[in-house]
């Protein structure tokens, strides 16, 4: 199966999602690209409490078999699973209503009306397909989750 970064993720991850789930852990995102010359699969897994390395090891071990049977990369990568970080992208609504009331960063694919792209602030609410977010004027901006190109969790220190 050769095709695009995004075809090659989401084929990705249906494939590992089962493996993930079925050890009591989520699947949070798949990303597929290059560092420098050398192709990079990344998938990254949760749990309460989060993840130790033992599992993205086990994770790894189950993941790395399926991939070599289904071939879904024609050329050489590099496998690696980890925990998405402090910075935790948010990608399903799910995870949106996980994190209401965290600080948030979120780059929308178009402006709003004022011209904006990049918004930052506390996720105040999920609903009717968009999320509200307070930044620190107080200002509340509700982003369509269909407009959304990126969201990461802030950092809290």
């Amino acid at each position: 199966m050769a095709g695009n970064r995004l075809e090659v993720s989401e084929f990705v991850r249906r494939l590992v999602e089962r493996i993930v789930e079925g050890e009591g852990m989520e699947l949070v995102h798949v990303k597929f690209g290059l560092s420098g010359r050398t192709a990079i699969l990344r998938v990254f897994i949760d749990k309460p409490g989060g993840v130790t390395l033992q599992d993205c090891q086990r994770i790894s071990e189950q993941v790395s078999p399926q991939l070599d049977v289904e071939d879904p990369i024609p050329f050489s990568y590099v496998l690696e699973v980890s925990s998405p970080g402090l910075d935790r992208p948010l990608v399903k609504e799910k995870d949106f209503r996980r994190f209401v009331g965290h600080g948030v960063r979120i780059r929308t694919r178009i402006a709003d009306p004022q011209g904006r792209r990049n918004f930052s602030g506390t996720l105040l609410d999920v609903k009717d397909g968009s999320v509200l977010v307070q930044d620190q004027g107080l200002t509340v901006h509700q982003i369509r989750l269909e407009d959304v190109d990126k969201a990461n969790l802030e950092i809290e220190l």
